[in-house]
């Protein structure tokens, strides 16, 4: 691949010849159409059609994951295969638009008649290119320093309940989470500019309780406010809280989108935690969407720095595999820069899923977020944050959770309150 090509891996079925298909890709996301029209020349197509690299046959399937009308017209009936597709395309159809390459690496695709299936697994860029877009301003060094937490993982946890609390019991509840000795708290996904709990009241009243924290204490929380919304009222909202000495905001990427991310990233040195709620509608049918690895790259070139990837043995679809591989994903660099991402884990986690984690991702560069597992822990908040903290520590230092149980009652704890399911 090229300086001046970037490439997309898909997953296609169709009971269609693969190879068919493929060139019906390269030409619907470049220059082409279902025919060849006035003015594309042989000239034009040589320098701005994508080209088909590879297709690799994956065999039959039992039956079509979707219907298409287009082939019930067509009186196809041949039974659907499936295929890996990898098409090249040229960045000078592009230049640097994310949700244009956005549009054009997924797009009409997963509308074409000729397919039954179709998700698009990975995006892979040059270097030149990727560093043509927004790098994480904090990342995973800048997270730890933000902190103060300079090794193992950040313990985090949510508020809760989720939506409810005034300003002043969420302030409250903030100030005893950072007692408890937590390195990151954030907002619910569906916690923003609440009626109840506007953010102009709630950042300065949540952010007073924690520079009280940090003046008694010297540590500093990271605390993530969920400011999802009209792109100028998050950068409003941005501001409030770089004044409030805060360091991070939240965004719903999926619903807000690459433009307004993209804006919001020019606008402040905030660490931006990215949110993924949704992302359930595009990747989990196996046979259709996008696969992480895929929407990782994408939404890294908007600047974020951290994102999240669920948690293993959760509450989630997710198979553990894929939570294991979306946290590799986002702590493998784009390019010969440091462009990593913080991986936040999160969904039904408590101090009997560290030892699964860490032994599947061999790394501490993550967060790790419990909402229940620490504000439901029967010693409360500050058991449930050292059950955590003692579970990582003995698995970092090859000691067994048995052994490590016998010796923390906040631990043994946890897992006669949580392990019973």
């Amino acid at each position: 691949m090229s300086n001046q090509h970037y490439e997309a891996t898909y997953l296609v079925e169709t009971p269609l010849p693969l190879a068919k298909v493929a060139e019906v890709i390269a030409g619907e996301q470049s220059c082409g159409t279902f025919t060849r029209v006035e003015g594309e020349t042989d000239e034009l197509r040589a320098r701005a059609r994508a080209t088909v690299v590879s297709v690799r046959d994956l065999g039959e399937v039992e039956q079509p994951s979707m219907r298409s009308a287009w082939l019930d017209r067509k009186g196809v009936r041949e039974r659907s295969r499936r295929g890996e597709i990898v098409v090249r395309f040229p960045i000078a159809n592009v230049g640097m638009n994310l949700p244009t390459l956005a549009a054009t690496v997924a797009g009409n695709l997963f509308d074409l008649g000729e397919v039954t299936g179709l998700r698009l697994e990975s995006v892979r860029l040059p270097g030149s290119y990727r560093r043509l877009y927004a790098m994480p301003r904090q990342g995973i060094v800048g997270t730890r320093r933000l902190t103060g937490r300079s090794d193992g993982p950040l313990v985090g946890s949510i508020i809760k309940p989720n939506v409810g609390l005034s300003s002043a019991e969420t302030a409250a509840l903030v100030g005893r989470l950072c007692e408890a000795g937590l390195d990151f708290i954030k907002d619910d996904e569906i916690a923003a500019d609440s009626v109840h709990a506007p953010l102009a009241e709630r950042i300065p009243a949540v952010m007073a309780a924690v520079r009280r924290h940090r003046d008694r204490t010297g540590k500093n929380v990271m605390v993530a406010f969920n400011i999802t919304a009209e792109t100028d009222a998050m950068r409003h909202h941005a501001d409030l809280i770089a004044r409030e000495e805060g360091t991070c905001a939240m965004v719903s990427l999926n619903w807000c989108g690459f433009s307004a991310v993209e804006t919001l990233r020019r606008s402040t040195d905030l660490a931006l935690h990215g949110h993924r709620n949704g992302y359930g509608a595009l990747s989990r049918h196996p046979a259709l969407g996008i696969g992480f690895l895929a929407y990782q790259t994408l939404w890294r070139l908007a600047g974020v720095d951290h994102l999240h990837v669920h948690g293993l043995g959760g509450k989630f679809a997710q198979e553990d595999a894929e939570v294991v591989a979306s946290a590799k994903d986002c702590i493998t660099a784009l390019c010969d820069e440091d462009d990593r991402v913080m991986p936040a884990f999160s969904s039904g986690q408590w101090a009997g899923t560290v030892e699964q984690t860490y032994r599947a991702v061999a790394t501490t560069d993550l967060l790790f977020m419990a909402g229940g597992g620490i504000m439901a822990h029967p010693g409360g908040p500050a058991e449930g944050v050292a059950s955590i903290r003692e579970a990582w520590q003995a698995v970092e230092a090859g000691e067994s959770i048995a052994d490590a149980r016998r010796r923390s009652p906040a631990l043994e704890q946890s897992y006669a309150f949580f392990g019973n399911g």
